[in-house]
């Protein structure tokens, strides 16, 4: 079955590009401004969604955060480059992982393949679809939390962050590390990817998330999860 990808950007010799680049794995729509890719993502489930930032009618995290209220479908924004906050703002905002525009379409493969078999690695290896965790049920399938029976609602890089913490209690991570283990491949990009996800987790599932009970952080060493 092929990869259902849904591409969002407004030029459209770059979507043209990205078609003949991506190959015949892939089952491509295509949306040109921020309303259209809304709407497609509400019409149908993809695998994945490449958002460029700047775009018409809605731009590029408006859209994200838009999608957010129905879909965890991974998102990877792309942005200018030089646009640094611009790139906090968009995993603020839910998206998962971001590229910096000109890309090597290699690497834009190398990412998407990376995203989807980590999504699948970890379903694969929980030894239970469901379980506990402390205070939290775990659905490994649905790929959602619940605490005292509310679901709290992760993107699907923070719930891959959950896990991957939780199932390995008590052991510090680097930053480095959980780039390459959550993220899949050698990243050369900016370790605050993984001190915005972890933010954004704390804010989800600690009670306090300026003084958290869950996942901590060891300075100068990295982060780990404590029942």
């Amino acid at each position: 079955m092929k990869i259902k990808l849904l591409i969002v950007d407004d030029e459209t010799l770059l979507i043209k590009g990205m078609r003949y680049g991506l190959g015949d794995e892939y089952e491509i729509d295509e949306a040109y401004d921020g309303q259209e890719a809304v709407k497609k993502s509400r019409n149908k489930e993809y695998d994945i969604i490449i958002l460029d930032l700047m775009l018409p009618k809605k731009d590029g995290l408006e859209v994200c955060k838009e999608i957010r209220t129905f879909s965890q479908v991974p998102i990877i924004m792309l942005t200018a480059k030089g646009e640094d906050m611009t790139k906090v703002m968009g995993l603020e905002f839910g998206a998962d992982d971001y590229m910096t525009k000109p890309f090597n379409l290699l690497e834009l493969k190398a990412r998407i393949k990376a995203i989807l078999r980590r999504t699948k690695k970890i379903d694969e290896n929980a030894n239970h679809s469901e379980f506990e965790i402390g205070e939290f049920k775990v659905n490994t399938l649905g790929r959602k939390i619940i605490r005292n029976g509310e679901d709290i609602n992760l993107t699907g890089k923070e719930f891959d962050l959950f896990l991957f913490l939780a199932t390995n209690k008590n052991k510090v991570f680097s930053r480095e590390a959980l780039l390459e283990k959550i993220w899949g491949y050698d990243y050369y990009g900016d370790l605050r990817t993984v001190d915005v996800h972890i933010r954004r987790l704390r804010e989800k599932i600690e009670y306090n998330s300026s003084n958290p009970k869950y996942i901590l952080t060891k300075w100068g060493a990295g982060y780990y999860f404590k029942d």
